[in-house]
């Protein structure tokens, strides 16, 4: 996603953390997820914002 206005803050990482497992979550650019690798899920980035929810999370393979 290369559209500046619906660019990821990473600033956010710093505050934001899995709702599942409680563990850090890291920033996958290519796919515009944070991914908890502990929970082995991938949450979505849409329009710039983080959709924190276990119900539209992807599950890793």
């Amino acid at each position: 996603m290369s559209d500046p206005e619906h660019a990821f803050d990473r600033h956010m990482l710093e505050a934001l953390i899995c709702p599942q497992t409680h563990t850090t979550l890291h920033y996958d650019a290519e796919q515009q997820e944070l991914v908890s690798k502990a929970a082995g899920l991938a949450f979505p980035i849409r329009s710039g914002i983080p959709v924190m929810l276990v119900d539209e999370a992807r599950v890793l393979d």
